[in-house]
């Protein structure tokens, strides 16, 4: 009997204190109701929060992605970013996805194969003394790796005048001696014998200009190629200006590497204020950092890279898609561009192709292309100068950067 009545007691007392147990914890869960309201309104502030920034993000971002033009998806977004001041952002997401450009290594059959010119066109007879050359045409452009290779810095004529000579050439060169598998691509340009125009981009620099951000109509008449503006005008990456026909999108800039187009359709490089200035025969002005090649001098160290004068570059990489363009001492232009490319290297080729100014244009795998046409105005047939990013028709529809157009006189 006694063993019944300990056992029932110790039931009631495992029950009363279970119950207990219940309470506290149910006192524990229960918040004060100034706390719950708290609560409630900070619930309520983090979701209002969270719903404005969805919309300010897709308020903000739809022009970008909308937008007219072949710029990737990746690329707008990017831009919607820095534009938004989500640079890091970018900037973090940038580097982690980067693989930087592989040292040595050799040359595939196709890049072999571009080095003798591509498509089978043979390498232009090489000026005498006796002035057998009807034109004057560039001297081939010295190896910079070791131990050349057949082809390597040979010009081939692509585009031919009315009177049958070459008045565009393009050559193909490994960049230096450590990027043995990577080439760099050159392009020379009877100025004698073309017109260049700068276009605006519908983004950078934006607004509205008498000049179409795309090529269509009477510009596809003789249109022979085309190459990519420079930096950012909005904001100042390029520390420099943009000014064409009689209005300053951003005021120039004295002392920086500039490209000015003329009503004659002829174009200049060289340092603002020193080497061109304004007149009445000037149309347009586009600035870029500062030069490159200064009088025939280098002014990149071979320590350049990523930063404010240079330019900022994936993962501060040292070796990226670059571009620039110069003008020889017979006054023709030469361009350069290549997917591993350093502000160094990149000078040293300017030189090199046989500019005596120089300067950079656009940089990363997104901004940098140049196109050659078929001078057909109803199938202008563009044909890309390497593998870049862009496709070959980028100024056939609207463009969101700058871009200079070429077209026979």
């Amino acid at each position: 009997m006694t063993s019944k009545t300990s056992m029932s007691q110790r039931a009631r007392e495992l029950a009363r204190n279970a119950k207990r147990r219940g309470l506290v914890r149910s006192r524990r869960r229960r918040l004060p109701s100034h706390l719950r309201r708290r609560l409630v309104w900070v619930l309520r502030g983090i979701l209002c929060a969270v719903l404005a920034a969805a919309v300010y993000v897709g308020v903000t971002i739809y022009p970008y992605l909308t937008a007219p033009g072949t710029d990737r998806v990746a690329a707008r977004v990017a831009e919607w970013g820095r534009d938004h001041h989500l640079s890091w952002a970018v900037t973090w997401l940038e580097n982690q996805t980067y693989t930087a450009p592989p040292a040595g290594g050799a040359l595939s059959a196709e890049q072999r194969r571009a080095l003798l010119g591509g498509q089978g066109s043979a390498p232009h007879p090489h000026p005498t003394a006796a002035g057998a050359a009807p034109v004057d045409l560039p001297a081939n452009i010295p190896a910079q790796a070791s131990r050349p290779l057949p082809g390597e810095g040979v010009w081939h004529p692509v585009i031919y005048g009315p009177a049958g000579n070459p008045v565009l050439e393009q050559a193909a060169l490994r960049p230096d001696d450590v990027h043995t598998s990577k080439l760099a691509y050159a392009v020379w340009m009877n100025q004698k014998a073309l017109a260049f125009t700068l276009h605006p981009g519908y983004q950078q620099p934006g607004g509205s200009w008498p000049v179409p951000d795309s090529l269509s109509g009477a510009a596809l008449k003789g249109l022979v190629a085309t190459w990519n503006g420079g930096f950012k005008v909005h904001p100042d990456d390029a520390l420099g200006g943009y000014y064409d026909n009689g209005v300053t999108a951003v005021p120039l800039v004295a002392g920086k590497a500039s490209e000015v187009f003329h009503r004659d359709g002829s174009l200049s490089i060289g340092a603002w204020g020193t080497d061109v200035r304004m007149g009445p025969g000037v149309l347009g002005v586009r600035q870029n950092l500062s030069l490159l090649v200064d009088h025939g001098e280098i002014q990149a160290t071979l320590g350049a890279g990523s930063g404010t004068q240079w330019g900022y570059t994936i993962n501060n990489d040292f070796y990226i898609a670059r571009s620039g363009v110069g003008i020889t001492a017979t006054g023709d232009i030469v361009y350069v561009s290549g997917s591993a490319l350093s502000v160094s290297t990149l000078a040293h080729l300017l030189k090199a192709a046989g500019a005596v100014n120089a300067m950079e244009l656009d940089i990363n795998p997104d901004w940098v292309s140049f196109m050659t046409y078929s001078r057909d105005p109803v199938n202008p047939d563009p044909v890309k100068l390497w593998d870049f990013v862009q496709p070959a028709g980028r100024y056939l529809q609207p463009s969101s950067r700058d871009f200079v157009s070429v077209n026979l006189r």
